[in-house]
């Protein structure tokens, strides 16, 4: 069952292979629950992570998933690749537990990655309308100067997408060390920002994702569940 809602009827029908008219009388009497509480609606919504129980026996027990993982260099972020190692390569415990990736990072970019089965959650990452911040520090070839800080807050203009960016926060920390906030992901943006300086990104790290902040003690290629105070605030 994907994230979407769907009829408890339903999803009993197709789970146990019987007519939905004997569902409704299976749940007539009682003997069905709902994150521990007895259904007997036959329209009652469920999600993917509805606890569903027949008779005491879990149908549907699925559980959240929302991880954090330090990726590091030379790792690609996707669930399967014949050329590089994956990131999925990096959780041998989440194989088959439907993970997928919040805002993917590049292969050369390092830092912050977030994993979840939970759709929802991470529609609402990515969505623009949330506006959730992604924190990176760049590594450049040349020296910044003030004109970089007085460009990314105007925005840039991408032709060939025919978009301007959004403002976008940099802090110089040394001469060829920037903090970048974005409040969007477009297509190597930060690569392409400081390419209209013809300034080359030697190296880029993902710190945050809105007030997730990358764990300090995990080391490359380490990760760990998130607590649900982390799952909760990261929208602020």
């Amino acid at each position: 069952m994907s994230a979407k809602r769907a009829r408890l009827d339903r999803f009993i029908s197709q789970h146990c292979q019987i007519p939905r008219k004997q569902v409704r009388l299976i749940l007539a009497k009682g003997r069905v629950s709902v994150d521990g509480q007895v259904v007997r609606d036959a329209d009652c919504q469920i999600d993917q992570f509805s606890q569903v129980m027949l008779d005491g026996q879990a149908l549907r027990q699925e559980q959240p998933i929302y991880l954090m993982l330090h990726k590091p260099v030379g790792v690609v972020s996707a669930t399967k690749d014949d050329e590089h190692k994956t990131v999925m390569d990096l959780l041998p415990d989440y194989q088959d537990k439907g993970l997928h990736i919040v805002g993917r990072l590049d292969l050369n970019t390092s830092g912050l990655l977030l994993l979840t089965n939970d759709s929802r959650w991470s529609k609402r990452i990515m969505s623009p309308e949330h506006k959730v911040a992604k924190q990176y520090l760049v590594t450049l070839k040349a020296p910044l100067t003030q004109a970089y800080v007085k460009a990314f807050a105007e925005g840039f203009y991408f032709a060939f997408e025919n978009i301007t960016t959004q403002p976008a926060q940099l802090e110089i920390l040394e001469p060829h060390l920037a903090r970048v906030t974005l409040h969007e992901g477009r297509y190597h943006q930060i690569k392409r920002m400081f390419g209209r300086f013809r300034n080359q990104v030697m190296a880029l790290h993902r710190l945050s994702v809105g007030n997730l902040i990358l764990d300090e003690t995990l080391a490359v290629g380490q990760y760990r569940p998130l607590t649900p105070q982390e799952v909760a605030s990261i929208f602020g």
